[in-house]
């Protein structure tokens, strides 16, 4: 049997340094610890502010997706005020979070995840010469346009945000903005250009309403094969590309998904409670576990230290949520290795606090999930997809892929209703007590604070961030965190350049960059150095 340690640093910028070390047996993963290596502290940056501080200090916590950090920021506050939201608020609200999204989608999948693809260890495949021309980086012929065409929603985000990133405009009770026609036509005017350049004509290949009509792994596969323009898209021959090479075939993960869910009906949601939200929702909420659905309840979240650079002893929800950091060199000895938290889900059942996986495939779960009222997604593709083939690197990429066109499909429907002789503010009043829970889907997946006011101050403010939910370490009970779990089983076929762990740390996208470093588990050799989330 022939063992080997490889070990992952660093892996991280924007939340911070990751670094990674595996076990590798018989050309196959067995063991996985994921190591946040960045002490952070928002959480205490925080504490005595101005309640709305939040509103300023989160949208600066990631450079990323600072837009979906703003709008959960301002819902904890709306729910702790009572406030009112005018409709036109909501639909701002939603367009600019849907925007954000849009331009991480392509960027992410061109600049981070398909120049994998072009690694030699697929040279072998026939599809190989035609995966080098499209994914190259910087010279490809879908890699150059791709990434240039990003950044077409993010002008819809400045439009009516000011700025992106790092914007503040969106406060409890509404938005400071109140856009004119022309803010309405132009933000029109450069999504159409987006799906028309890039979306339809060089990711699917057909409209996006022919997309939408794909509902099971059957429909998918005879949707390549319809034509050639779908056949010969990005996106058709990403999914023959990803069948011919295996990604397909590992990256599994925990298998239990978790979505807050995002984007709420404006009509139902004038009033801001954290009991109201579900019910609200576009984009749902819920948790896939064990192979049955369930409702999502902010109460059962729970955050773990035991393997975490932190004192505290039980896990504890995030309104009772303490950030006591310890000396990292004194936490080894006590067995922890990762600044990271663990959050853990309450499912029930006896079942305890379990790790869930957050993120577009989640998002797609919840979508699948039953009971949808009129006004929210459902979608059955993701669960049929889990159950015809099983998650994976590839299913995994699939959804995020995915959200694209419906986004889109959102974002002009909001734009279109918005009413410009209507309010998009309204005063709320400042509550000198209160608890609120604000959450939405980053592009990355659940994003969450809870806020404690008290004395008009921020008594305890907490963020979940999907990064913690996917990179979280160890719990008490010693159960790997979903990145752990999803990178045991992967094989790994030249240990001097391990491209698959590249692919199960990209298909959860998260806020990290890495570099990986091989090591003979019996020498102590330095076999490589592979980076991750990134190019040298």
């Amino acid at each position: 049997m022939t063992a080997l340690d490889l070990y992952v640093s660093p892996l991280g910028r924007v939340e911070g340094d990751l670094d990674v070390r595996v076990t590798i047996e018989d050309g196959v993963v067995t063991s996985a610890w994921t190591e946040a290596a960045m002490f952070r502290g928002f959480e205490i940056i925080l504490r005595g502010k101005d309640p709305q501080a939040g509103l300023v200090v989160c949208p600066r916590i990631c450079g990323i997706c600072g837009g979906s950090h703003l709008y959960k920021s301002a819902y904890a506050l709306d729910t702790a005020w009572a406030t009112h939201m005018p409709h036109n608020a909501t639909r701002v609200r939603n367009i600019a979070q849907a925007c954000e999204t849009l331009q991480s989608i392509p960027r992410y999948f061109y600049a981070l995840f398909a120049i994998d693809l072009t690694n030699k260890n697929y040279a072998k495949s026939p599809m190989y010469a035609e995966a080098v021309r499209r994914f190259a980086p910087y010279v490809g012929t879908s890699y150059q346009p791709g990434v240039v065409l990003s950044g077409k929603p993010v002008e819809v985000y400045a439009i009516f945000g000011g700025q992106w990133p790092h914007s503040s405009f969106m406060v409890p009770g509404g938005v400071m903005c109140a856009p004119t026609l022309s803010d309405v036509t132009r933000s029109i005017a450069i999504l159409e250009h987006w799906k028309d350049a890039w979306l339809e004509g060089q990711w699917l290949g057909c409209s996006v309403d022919r997309w939408l009509e794909v509902k099971t792994w059957d429909d998918m596969l005879a949707w390549v094969d319809e034509n050639e323009s779908q056949y010969n898209s990005d996106c058709g021959f990403f999914i023959r590309y990803c069948l011919d090479v295996g990604l397909d075939k590992y990256g599994q993960g925990v298998g239990n998904y978790f979505a807050t869910g995002t984007y709420f009906e404006p009509s139902l949601y004038e009033n801001p409670t954290i009991d109201g939200r579900n019910a609200a929702l576009i984009g749902r909420s819920g948790i896939y576990a064990n192979g049955s659905w369930h409702e999502f309840d902010q109460a059962k979240v729970f955050e773990d230290v035991s393997h975490s650079f932190y004192e505290g002893s039980r896990p504890l929800h995030p309104f009772d949520g303490e950030t006591i950091p310890i000396d990292p060199e004194k936490g080894r000895d006590q067995g922890k290795y990762s600044w990271a938290k663990s959050p853990r889900y309450d499912i029930g059942g006896g079942l305890g606090n379990i790790p869930l996986e957050a993120g577009p495939l989640a998002r797609r779960m919840a979508a699948g999930g039953p009971n949808a009222t009129p006004h929210q997604d459902n979608d059955p593709l993701f669960p049929n997809l889990l159950n015809s083939i099983g998650p994976s690197v590839f299913v995994r990429q699939m959804a995020r892929m995915h959200e694209a066109p419906k986004y889109y499909k959102w974002a002009r429907q909001w734009l279109d209703e918005l009413d410009l002789k209507e309010s998009f503010y309204s005063k709320p009043v400042e509550h000198a007590e209160g608890k609120g829970f604000g959450s939405t889907e980053a592009a990355r997946g659940a994003l969450s604070d809870w806020i404690v006011i008290e004395d008009s101050k921020i008594k305890n403010y907490q963020v979940v961030t999907p990064t913690a939910w996917n990179i979280g370490p160890r719990d008490g009970s010693e159960v790997l965190g979903p990145i752990e779990q999803a990178l045991v089983g992967s094989p790994i076929v030249d240990p001097e350049d391990p491209v698959e762990l590249g692919h199960v740390a990209r298909s959860f996208d998260s806020c990290l960059v890495c570099t990986v470093h091989a090591y003979d588990g019996k020498s102590g050799k330095e076999l490589s150095k592979f980076i991750i989330n990134g190019m040298v």
